[in-house]
């Protein structure tokens, strides 16, 4: 083979490689977003078993606190699904009488569950602070048209809600958002903070937690109190995603999917 051959061939495998890479970029990127659909779904279901069990749906958080230690529980909506999760052995191990940080948990809260994380976030690792990681948040509301005071979300601070008071309709409120590329170090399985109120579009840069994910489309995944998950696109009318964050305002509006 002569020099030039060998330079002509080298070309067309760099060519080759050059047309395939983002083809198998795509492939990994649609193959994420799948298991981060999958794992809303999961959600979605064992928010259902909670309540067909308990005849309501679980707490957003009891017992909030701003920080670590003292005798607040501050135990997330995420920690009381995990039997309807297939975690039932996680949630034995669990003292749900004592706070999230309290020594007798840190074992078991330190376990990280793969149903909590996207594999597009941000995040490396299956624990964030030394806690199990979740890349999901509850909605407690919005405070893109008005405060949250009282909070307008299906999961908050110490209330559990019946479907039937989902007045706004369960396939048009949204329950749980995913929240890929967070800044704090609070989103975490157990930890009662893994809660926000959507403040801006989809996938705005703010060092709030807010609906916002890594995944290709613009745009970042939501479950709807139905079970359903949805891609909602940055481009969502503000006005469509405050309504859909809020459980019983009676507005009126169409859901934004």
């Amino acid at each position: 083979m002569t020099l030039v051959e060998l330079l002509v061939v080298v070309a067309i495998v760099a060519a080759l490689v050059a047309l395939l890479l983002p083809a198998a970029q795509a492939a990994r990127e649609a193959s994420r977003r799948t298991t981060c659909v999958n794992n809303l779904r999961h959600i979605g279901c064992a928010l259902h078993g909670h309540l067909l069990a308990k005849r309501k749906f679980p707490v957003g958080c009891t017992e909030w606190k701003a920080g670590v230690g003292g005798p607040n529980r501050c135990l997330a909506w995420s920690a009381f699904i995990l039997p309807w999760l297939e975690e039932q052995a996680t949630a034995d191990r669990l003292d749900l009488s004592k706070p999230f940080d309290d020594p007798a948990n840190a074992g078991v809260a330190a376990t990280g569950l793969r149903v909590f994380i996207c594999p597009s976030a941000d995040r490396i690792g299956m624990t964030v602070g030394g806690l199990g990681r979740c890349d999901y948040g509850g909605l407690a509301g919005e405070r893109i048209v008005s405060p949250n005071s009282p909070m307008k979300g299906v999961l908050i601070h110490e209330q559990r809600f019946a479907d039937w008071e989902i007045t706004d309709g369960l396939s048009k409120t949204i329950f749980v958002g995913e929240c890929g590329s967070g800044v704090w170090s609070d989103g975490q399985w157990i930890n009662g903070r893994n809660l926000f109120d959507q403040a801006y579009a989809i996938n705005f840069p703010t060092w709030e937690d807010e609906i916002r994910s890594r995944h290709a489309g613009s745009g970042a995944h939501a479950l709807a109190g139905d079970g359903a998950v949805h891609f909602l696109a940055e481009s969502t009318d503000a006005l469509v995603l405050a309504a859909a964050c809020t459980r019983a305002r009676g507005e009126g509006r169409q859901a934004p999917w």
